[in-house]
């Protein structure tokens, strides 16, 4: 695990983000950044377009399930969203790839871009866009983005010879390599290489880049990752190779086609082209226009230097904005390493997922994997960390309350849930962690805010049981009374940890609001404005109770618990089958 770094966003907070959003324009020589604001400019979000060269792995749904859970508590506070995600589907690896399975390059695309897609629905992602650079809408907005840093003159022509790292698609400094020219991230040799080249002038933007950090210091995040970021902009940047030649898998260099354009500088421009309409002539100007510039870039701290050197660099030759924010987080290792389909160490999401369960494979990733910082999987962790949460803490809670409330008050609320917490600091403790909870969230602080929500459901449970309302209806008269007050008190503390806990565990909070009476049109409808105590009215029937979350069976723990054989009756020969049978499963 990296160090934990704790680190403030300042003053980003999203949903008061009115003061830093601008609507960009053009301009022939560079970009201008208009000072008035916008009430109707959205929370552009956006993932990585992924590699499409094999099926996404856990990485790739780690950096989606965390923009996932940030879309969704924006949308809770009422925000405009554009939430984008999408697959990169050009360059030499996905032609290589393709050849290795005997397929063609569209086909290759089209199969693991669905995978993608259905991946993301099992996930239950709430994206809404998704782009493919293949997309015929994309590549007119690359060739005319690519016009327009032509035109002001950043594109020129030139020999280059160097070492090339194909898994990265990228010429390496021969001091960031390993021995035998291995590069550090997918541990493969380099290749050198010579080619013919059109270039990016990168170096003309040395001060602007400079100038862009030190007028928006959050522009990085997190802040050590800023720091890696000044490092290199220090060292002197050198222009780049944004075409290739030897690669006939890609978007044609609209004055030369002879070469293609460089995967980077055609998948970045995915976050624009999203943006268009499907339209017979796709246009830059009105794709920018529809939610440019992004809040909010959230990628891998691999790709960080494309995204925070290359790319604002290009958006300023091309007279646009820069995105407000580009945020790396860390990996997640397996066996000490980085999860990658390069490196063939894998962590599949699909296996997880059939395994465990969505909500499962999202709390756990939110919560244990500190945002920002690089995080290790453990089955054994993963079981006891999900159980002992989503199981124990919280659906333990609010089914044993309702199993009292359906023995002692035919399921019904006797009051309202203010008039049950009235003169009650328990009341007092939730609304603190409920704003503490929006405060992580706004922060990007995810496991933090995960936490909060989780200390809402100890608390629940210690206050049952402290108050031990089963032994209180059994005294009857006002001890009965108060007994049914503090049921509705734990219930409208479910229903608001279900509203605080939706951005991470979407299909668990509806469970938990289906539990307590509600419709899925009422759940849908919810906002962040919901968790305010005082939701749960007098007279609301709750459903029958049942388990929101079934804990989950340590395969080690089932085959090790002895089994009770039983000579009796037939019958009990039948449930021995039935159980060893699911032991077995």
């Amino acid at each position: 695990m990296a160090v934990r770094t704790h680190f403030s966003l300042f003053h980003f907070n999203p949903s008061t983000l009115s003061h830093l959003k601008s609507k960009p324009y053009f301009h022939s020589r560079r970009a201008f950044f208009c000072n008035c604001t916008s009430n109707d400019q959205p929370f552009l979000l956006t993932t990585p377009l992924y590699y499409v060269n094999a099926p996404p792995h856990m990485g790739s749904a780690y950096s989606t399930i965390a923009a996932d859970a940030i879309a969704r508590f924006q949308r809770l506070l009422g925000n405009k969203v554009i939430f984008i995600t999408g697959t990169d589907e050009h360059g030499e690896k996905i032609a290589t790839a393709a050849m290795a399975q005997g397929s063609t390059p569209p086909d290759h695309c089209n199969l693991i871009s669905q995978a993608y897609k259905t991946l993301w629905k099992d996930l239950d992602i709430s994206y809404d866009k998704f782009i493919r650079t293949t997309d015929r809408k994309h590549e007119a907005i690359v060739k005319e983005f690519y016009s327009r840093v032509l035109a002001n003159g950043d594109i020129y022509r030139a020999d280059y010879e160097g070492i090339y790292c194909v898994s990265c698609e990228e010429y390496k400094d021969e001091k960031e390599l390993l021995e035998n020219n291995c590069c550090p991230i997918h541990q493969k040799p380099c290749v050198s290489r010579k080619e013919d080249n059109y270039f990016f002038a990168l170096s003309k933007y040395q001060k602007s880049l400079e100038e862009l950090l030190i007028k928006n210091p959050n522009f990085v995040q997190p802040t050590f990752r800023l720091n890696e970021v000044q490092t290199w902009i220090k060292s002197g940047l050198r222009d780049f190779s944004i075409s290739r030649a030897s690669v006939d898998w890609g978007i044609p260099v609209p004055s030369d086609k002879t070469q293609t354009i460089y995967v980077w500088f055609d998948a970045l421009l995915g976050y624009i082209s999203a943006l268009a309409d499907d339209q017979e002539q796709p246009d830059l100007l009105n794709a920018v226009s529809s939610g440019w510039p992004a809040t909010l870039h959230l990628i891998g701290k691999d790709i960080l230097r494309f995204h925070a050197v290359y790319w604002p660099a290009m958006l300023m030759s091309a007279g646009l904005s820069p995105p407000k924010m580009v945020y790396g987080h860390g990996f997640l290792t397996k066996d000490g390493m980085k999860m990658g389909k390069s490196l063939g160490n894998t962590l599949e999401p699909n296996d997880l997922v059939s395994k465990f369960g969505t909500d499962a494979v999202r709390y756990f990733f939110l919560r244990e994997v500190e945002f920002g910082n690089d995080g290790d999987y453990s089955e054994e962790r993963f079981i006891n960390i999900v159980n002992a949460h989503l199981a124990n803490t919280i659906g333990n809670l609010l089914n044993r309350t309702l199993g009292l409330l359906k023995k002692n008050c035919e399921s019904t609320l006797i009051v309202d849930s203010t008039t049950a917490a009235e003169g009650n600091a328990f009341k007092d403790n939730v609304v603190r962690l409920v704003d503490k909870a929006r405060i992580h969230y706004e922060n990007l602080a995810l496991t933090s805010a995960c936490e909060a929500v989780l200390e809402m459901g100890n608390l629940g449970n210690s206050y049952m049981d402290d108050r031990a309302p089963w032994s209180l209806f059994k005294q009857g008269g006002t001890a009965s009374e108060a007994a049914a007050k503090d049921l509705v008190i734990i219930l409208e503390t479910a229903r608001i940890i279900a509203i605080a806990l939706s951005p991470v565990t979407p299909s668990l909070s509806w469970r938990i609001y289906a539990q307590l009476g509600y419709s899925k049109d009422q759940f849908d409808a919810a906002t962040w404005r919901d968790s305010k105590w005082g939701g749960l009215k007098g007279g609301q029937v709750m459903a029958q109770p049942q388990p929101v979350f079934v804990r989950i069976e340590n395969q080690t723990e089932v085959e090790d618990k002895p089994v009770a054989v039983s000579k009796k009756t037939p019958k009990s020969k039948g449930k021995l089958k039935q159980a060893q049978e699911v032991t077995g499963a």
